[in-house]
């Protein structure tokens, strides 16, 4: 059993990873091969481009890695959902857009997993926090 020397979490564009920051200095400080890692991430998330794809990687002491791929943050497919680039800059005071009863829903179910919730109800309130933080109107919210 390799021991585990660090837990390290990127958000990057999906087939769009550059050894520029954040990947090259997170990397680089624990002696990953930046390109090795570049070059799976690319090939593993090529087909998801444009969106934002966070990365879990544990590195070992032997500085070899592995890493798992999660689903875009909430924020982001909030975002995508209601085709907006940005959520509100006057959270409170103006709205950015309006997430349906329906679109909360969807999102809640394709992020359940990724999220700390223990049923769908649980992770839609998530998502809505999510929204309303973000300056987004939501449905019967």
């Amino acid at each position: 059993m390799k021991k585990v020397k660090t837990i390290i979490k990127l958000n990057l564009k999906a087939g769009e990873a550059t050894p520029a920051p954040p990947v090259g200095p997170a990397l680089g400080q624990h002696g990953v091969p930046i390109m090795e890692f570049i070059n799976q991430y690319n090939a593993r998330t090529k087909d998801l481009k444009g969106q934002v794809i966070p990365a879990v990687i544990t590195v070992y002491e032997d500085r070899s890695f592995i890493f798992i791929t999660k689903l875009p943050p909430v924020a982001e497919m909030i975002k995508k959902k209601i085709n907006i680039e940005k959520g509100s800059g006057k959270v409170g005071k103006e709205f950015a857009g309006k997430l349906t009863k329906n679109q909360l829903n969807e999102i809640a179910s394709e992020k359940i997993k990724d999220l700390n919730a223990y049923d769908l109800k649980g992770a839609a309130k998530i998502v809505a926090g999510t929204a309303r933080s973000m300056g987004v109107e939501v449905e019967n919210g």
